[in-house]
């Protein structure tokens, strides 16, 4: 029978990874149907490719790190701040462009994923949980590579590198190609009025 964290760490690995990275390119799909690029425009691309950044530099991390204080920590400063931004980004998009049905589901996973992530990685490494709870801090803000790539201990040394190509693919080019989208849409209509349009409405759920 296979130990419960080797279950936990495929469920991070095979489960809550991949769904992070789907529920974006769903919203970039939200987006695009809704012509970010006509509406709400640069601003709010930004604010995406913050929130993608917001996240990937903790998961990053503790995916070629040693999990230690110091990346519990950051991971969970980044909860934080990233529901601060997301709530800013439907804010301001809401009066200029229609968040549909689809959209705001694929927020549900954006903003909650994250949350299990960090939890499940803390139960697994609950030691380091304890001693950042308690302060105990000492020798523990220093960042140190894994001994074996992430994944070793479920037999798949390859999953990093897949899943690198994975997100390159799938979560970070659609939200480049969006923002130069939006970008080459505010210099050919510098005057253009970010607000929603008729058509808009019209866009199915």
């Amino acid at each position: 029978m296979r130990d419960v964290n080797d279950l936990i760490l495929s469920l991070i690995l095979y489960g809550l990874l991949p769904l992070w990275v789907l529920a974006g390119f769903i919203d970039y799909l939200c987006h695009r149907a809704t012509r970010i690029q006509e509406t709400s425009g640069i601003n709010e691309s930004l604010m995406h490719l913050a929130m993608g950044a917001q996240v990937a530099i903790p998961m990053w991390l503790a995916l070629t790190c040693k999990i230690n204080v110091l990346i519990l920590l950051l991971c969970f400063i980044v909860l934080i701040t990233h529901e601060v931004v997301a709530h800013y980004d439907v804010v301001y998009t809401s009066p200029r462009r229609r968040i549909s049905v689809w959209e705001t589901h694929a927020h549900s996973f954006l903003e909650t994923v994250p949350f299990f992530l960090t939890a499940l990685v803390a139960c697994r490494n609950w030691e380091m949980f304890m001693n950042l709870i308690t302060l105990d801090w000492a020798g523990h803000m220093s960042l140190e590579l894994r001994d074996d790539p992430i994944g070793t201990e479920v037999g798949d040394r390859s999953f990093l590198a897949r899943y690198f190509f994975f997100v390159i693919a799938s979560g970070l080019l659609p939200y480049v190609e969006e923002f130069f989208r939006c970008l080459r849409y505010q210099r050919r209509h510098p005057n253009a009025p970010t607000t929603s349009t008729p058509n808009d409405q019209e866009v199915s759920s």
